[in-house]
């Protein structure tokens, strides 16, 4: 991948030009300090370490200012004869030499490195950002397909088993499943000619073919509660009493909404 902005690592603004100045004045005082210790000996060693510390945080420009400038000021106050630029020797032609090539290679070496790990923080960043959006996508497939597959066994559960349907209830439905006949329109008449496999009682309760047959108490109780499980309901029989029978409450989640069906076992 070719990063363009790969270059544009190093901050910009005043910030780097004044923490540059203040690499300058802590040089010369360090090599100031140093001096009657060092004598004419390594005039720039202290403008070399402050150049590259300038370009490991602040870039190209302000690190070749402060090399360009320190070896002035090195010429200036650490070579004999010292405080005077009009004099000209071999320790001059020294300096001039070997603190510029030295500084410049370190300098080349930490900005090829530093372009070199922006490049890899820049593509990190943009592999972070596909990885997500893939993720992203790949969730929303899943959970489409999930949506799929729930409507799918709720069409099953109305059309293979609407003779053992008690009620389905909508629960937090969307705007179109507020509407009384939204539930109907997830299972439209399955076979042409034959009649809806539930009726609507309106606030999204939808009356099966096993409805008036269990004992309003009981279907009372079930939407009480509403969980997924085992129930038990009386169911009336043809002698006209009431018998215990198992029941199942089923949930459904669909993009139209959570629909619960509460069927017979037997």
């Amino acid at each position: 991948m070719k990063v363009q902005n790969a270059r544009r690592w190093a901050p910009t603004g005043p910030r780097a030009w004044l923490f540059a100045a203040l690499s300058l004045l802590l040089a010369s005082a360090v090599r100031g300090s140093l001096h009657p210790v060092l004598g004419p000996a390594s005039p720039g060693f202290a403008f070399c370490i402050a150049a590259a510390l300038i370009e490991y945080f602040f870039g190209l420009a302000p690190a070749l200012t402060v090399m360009t400038v320190g070896l002035v000021i090195a010429d200036y106050l650490f070579v004999p004869p010292y405080g005077d630029l009009t004099y000209f020797d071999r320790s001059d032609v020294t300096l001039l030499v070997t603190y510029p090539l030295i500084t410049i290679v370190v300098i080349v070496l930490i900005e090829r490195l530093r372009r070199a790990q922006y490049r890899s923080e820049l593509v990190a960043s943009v592999a972070q950002c596909r990885y997500e959006i893939l993720l992203r996508s790949d969730n929303e497939r899943l959970l489409a397909r999930r949506h799929a597959d729930e409507t799918h066994r709720l069409l099953r559960e109305l059309t293979h088993r609407r003779d053992q349907l008690v009620f389905i209830r909508a629960v937090n439905p969307t705007p179109l499943a507020n509407d009384p006949a939204a539930v109907p329109a997830i299972a439209p008449e399955v076979v042409p000619g034959t009649r809806p496999a539930t009726r609507s009682l309106g606030n999204g309760l939808q009356a099966g073919d096993r409805f008036d047959a269990v004992h309003p108490a009981d279907i009372e109780r079930v939407l009480t509660v509403l969980t997924p499980g085992a129930h038990r309901v009386r169911l009336l029989t043809a002698a006209g009493d009431y018998r215990l029978t198992d029941a199942l409450c089923e949930r459904f989640t669909t993009p139209a909404g959570d629909f619960f069906i509460l069927r017979l076992e037997a």
